[in-house]
């Protein structure tokens, strides 16, 4: 059955970002001489949020600070690569009459960038960044608001998500299908967090859309 909204998450569902965003955690935490050896604990969530809640060096330093400062060690002129399908899905649901909205833990400026890039933003409905919501995921704040503000029940959407935390918030919202997408972990690990169909990628959902 189509959905009456699409879901979306950004980093590592629609652009495969995480290698970039990963570089930036890995290059500020060699300036600062601290090993972290498990970068995915930031996969699908705001930095803020894991600064302040997970132990680590970072401990007893400001959050918002911290987060800043990874940024500035992202490549500027880098764009992450599209994840295959994405585009197409994207126009897919534009043609179905399928609103999508974008529910990403990233700013702005980083969703302006990097959708623009897939250049489909002016088909995108709308979307919810991190300063949108109070809780980050897998706090279902974001999937919630995007479904009240697109005026459609979540449980008649369907979110695509490349996280434990990302499903767990799409799950938590009542979402009624969420995708895993295995750009950045396996399919067991987003079954496990309740993803009710895991693909390799936007490909299959495209072609759902464009029947």
């Amino acid at each position: 059955m189509r959905p009456a909204a699409l879901l979306l998450d950004l980093d590592g569902t629609l652009v495969d970002s995480e290698p970039l965003q990963r570089a930036a955690y890995a290059s500020y935490f060699a300036s600062r001489g601290w090993e972290v050896a498990d970068l995915t604990v930031f996969t699908g969530r705001r930095a803020s949020d894991v600064f302040a809640a997970e132990p680590g060096p970072w401990a007893g330093e400001d959050p918002r600070v911290l987060h800043e400062a990874v940024v500035a060690h992202f490549p500027e002129d880098s764009l992450p690569d599209e994840v295959p399908g994405a585009r197409d899905l994207v126009l897919a649901a534009a043609r179905a009459a399928v609103p999508v909205a974008i529910v990403t833990s990233a700013g702005a400026p980083w969703v302006a960038r990097a959708v623009g890039a897939l250049g489909v933003l002016e088909h995108v409905a709308l979307v919810v960044t991190a300063a949108d919501v109070t809780d980050g995921k897998p706090h279902p704040a974001g999937y919630l608001l995007a479904a009240e503000r697109l005026g459609v029940s979540p449980a008649d959407c369907l979110a695509a998500e490349d996280s434990p935390a990302g499903v767990r918030a799409a799950v938590s919202a009542g979402v009624g299908q969420v995708v895993g997408v295995t750009t950045t972990h396996d399919d067991a690990v987003l079954a496990a967090a309740g993803a009710t169909e895991v693909l390799p990628d936007l490909r299959v959902l495209a072609a759902r859309l464009r029947r």
